[in-house]
């Protein structure tokens, strides 16, 4: 008998010993997870402490004011008072059968439009020449950022007042000598929404500078060195290099930029109004929703549109997150694996 049991503690000792040499470990004590149940609580109060106020922000600044504008587009609501007026889905049919809402909406398909063509590739060749080693880099670099960071309200009273019929671009046209170029560039149906886009580019195209900019210099330079090694000219080494590598930069700010263009308010309203925005063909969705919603006393109307805004607004931000975000960032997470 206490040969056999010292047989079976001599193996037990050698699985013991074979498990240790295997990488095995023992189960951990009781005190341990004890340890690690804390230490998990402690872990999730941090995050609840850290994650709270931002959920508790999102959830009273954006949901609810969303679930309420939603609320009220069934109503004809005036802006005070319980809503009891139910109208059901009219207000979105009126919506969507409004040919102003769909002028509307058409001045911002072309906004979005005019707003990639034109700032994209000005930004990119601006982005491309301050990228070189050059004198005054620096200032010109500021200079093209000061517009972005001027308030709109400046901006927007600054060039009411220069293209008015008799403000100082007319004025110094005919100083010029060129009273055939003297035009109404506010209320021209044919010429107000291109003025339109001259300024959203000159106020906007230096936000897109700065972010190709960093993109820029975030590619390593042994590449440029290679390529130029290998006889590649400038054109081809951006082309082949650069562009390809700057590709989610550019899909970035073309989705800042079609959410800007969508949401565009601001400037229209202050240098147009709300009526001649209308008459002179730059009117926007939010430009209709504050005239036809609340300086109409409807805000049940005006909610409605708030809503559609936000729907369209989200569809975009789908897609770009479904076909768009999720392949940049699979290549990178599969770039960073490989390395």
């Amino acid at each position: 008998m206490l040969t056999s049991e010292n047989t079976l503690e001599a193996d037990a000792s050698d699985v013991k010993l074979a498990r240790r040499d295997e990488g095995g470990t023992t189960p951990p004590s009781s005190s341990r997870r004890r340890r690690r149940g804390g230490f998990g609580w402690r872990g999730r109060l941090e995050v609840l402490l850290l994650v709270g106020p931002a959920v508790v922000f999102f959830l009273g600044f954006v949901v609810f004011p969303v679930v309420m504008a939603g609320y009220y587009g069934f109503f004809n609501w005036k802006g005070y008072g319980p809503a009891t007026d139910f109208i059901g889905l009219k207000n979105y049919v009126t919506i969507l059968t409004d040919p102003e809402f769909q002028a509307a909406l058409g001045h911002n398909a072309f906004i979005v439009v005019a707003s990639l063509l034109l700032q994209g590739p000005v930004a990119i060749l601006l982005a491309l020449l301050l990228n070189r080693r050059m004198r005054g880099r620096s200032v010109i670099r500021v200079l093209i950022f000061v517009p972005y960071v001027i308030s709109e309200v400046v901006v927007g009273t600054g060039f009411s007042l220069m293209l008015q019929t008799q403000g100082a671009l007319n004025d110094l046209l005919k100083d010029l000598g060129m009273p055939w170029a003297v035009h109404d560039w506010l209320a021209d149906p044919n010429l107000a929404i291109w003025t339109l886009m001259a300024i959203l580019t000159w106020k906007y195209v230096g936000f897109a500078v700065i972010l190709f900019l960093a993109g820029l210099q975030g590619i390593p330079e042994e590449l440029y060195e290679a390529a130029a090694l290998d006889g590649a000219s400038y054109w081809q080494i951006q082309w082949r290099i650069s562009f390809p590598l700057l590709g989610p930069t550019l899909r970035i700010w073309a989705f800042l930029s079609i959410i800007g263009a969508l949401q565009l308010f601001d400037l229209v309203y202050i240098i147009w109004g709300q009526y001649v925005a209308s008459t002179a063909g730059t009117s926007t969705m939010v430009t209709y929703m504050v005239s036809n919603g609340r300086n109409a006393g409807n805000f049940g109307y005006g909610s409605a549109v708030a809503v559609v805004l936000f729907l369209i607004s989200l569809v975009v931000a789908l897609i770009y997150q479904r076909f768009v975000l999720r392949r940049d960032t699979d290549g990178a997470l599969t770039e960073r694996s490989a390395a």
